[in-house]
């Protein structure tokens, strides 16, 4: 009696077992219908959701929730999920923002369908050479991927816009190297870099990625993101940013994306006109902005500067000049 009780406890264990593995891996055939906040979902020994895939980067647009009501902000997913040329979302985030708010946009962002690229975004740096701001956000990275990451897969963005237009190609992929070997500490996806000069030094990025000037970007597993506005302008080669710099930065065999595009500020430089250059190159393209932009450039209305958490949007006047070229 004792071995055959054995017996019957061992199958029932074996069946048990059975269940929850066929659980994990077929999703009960509703994988739509899984919670994207499980904080138990992780894969030992990794840092990614156990039922992540590979994420693929398409057409999308920006969101800038972090300014706005302390984050607390509706994003309108029902509207945007009716213009299906919307793929990807971009989510620039302040150092300063609230982890779980930070979650929240996350979680929202995935279990509606979108891909993700998440953005260290600290306004006050913009444009500076300070190897020391980009290490500084390489280690918020560190600190915090791993609880982001437990609210859906996402593309690390390392830092919005960092580097001035006069910043050597040595000095770029010096401190894009250090920042980067941080990130990896806890990170093993694809790194989005920006070009430096307001991601407008496509010329300088391609010379770092080749090695040009003595110091070469050391990690092979990176995207150029350029940003494309009509005021454009390539330092490196003093003139107004054009498609022939983009197939510069094309050239240095690195993927590439445009990160953001828009109508503003005024300028010379063909913005429309490279996007859709940028798109016959396989590029994926996101616009500015769905919402957060703080002035004229946000797709849908209201704005989060007047009304955060407002329920329904509306698409704006301005909503067609970015999803036209999407």
């Amino acid at each position: 009696m004792r071995k055959k009780r054995k017996s019957v406890v061992a199958t029932l264990l074996n069946v048990f077992v059975c269940v929850i593995i066929s659980l994990l891996f077929t999703g009960c055939g509703k994988k739509d219908s899984l919670t994207i906040d499980q904080e138990n979902a992780v894969v030992p020994g990794t840092n990614e959701l156990s039922y992540a895939t590979a994420i693929t980067i398409g057409n999308g647009v920006n969101l800038q929730p972090s300014y706005y009501n302390n984050g607390d902000v509706t994003f309108g997913w029902a509207l945007m999920k009716k213009n299906s040329k919307i793929k990807t979302v971009r989510i620039e985030i302040e150092p300063a923002a609230d982890i779980a708010q930070v979650k929240s946009w996350i979680r929202q962002a995935t279990k509606n369908g979108f891909a993700v690229i998440a953005t260290y975004h600290k306004y006050t740096v913009l444009g500076t050479d300070d190897p020391g701001e980009l290490t500084t956000a390489a280690n918020w990275w560190k600190a915090n991927y791993n609880k982001l990451s437990r609210s859906g897969t996402f593309t690390i963005n390392l830092m919005n816009e960092w580097g001035s237009h006069t910043i050597s190609s040595n000095a770029y992929a010096a401190a894009y190297n250090n920042a980067i070997s941080i990130v990896r500490q806890v990170y093993s996806g694809a790194v989005i870099i920006d070009c430096p000069g307001w991601g407008q030094e496509t010329a300088t990025a391609a010379a770092a990625a080749k090695g040009t000037n003595g110091t070469k970007l050391s990690d092979d597993n990176i995207i150029f993101s350029v940003h494309l506005y009509p005021n454009g302008w390539n330092q490196a080669k003093n003139h107004v940013l054009q498609n022939s710099d983009l197939d510069d930065l094309g050239s240095a065999g690195r993927p590439c994306i445009v990160g953001e595009f828009g109508n503003a500020p005024s300028g010379n430089a063909n913005w429309s006109g490279m996007v859709t250059y940028a798109k016959s190159k396989g590029w994926a393209v996101l616009g500015w902005a769905w919402n957060g932009d703080g002035g004229s450039m946000n797709m849908v209305t209201p704005p989060w500067s007047s009304n955060p958490t407002a329920s329904p949007y509306n698409k704006s006047s301005y909503f067609t000049v970015i999803y036209d070229l999407l």
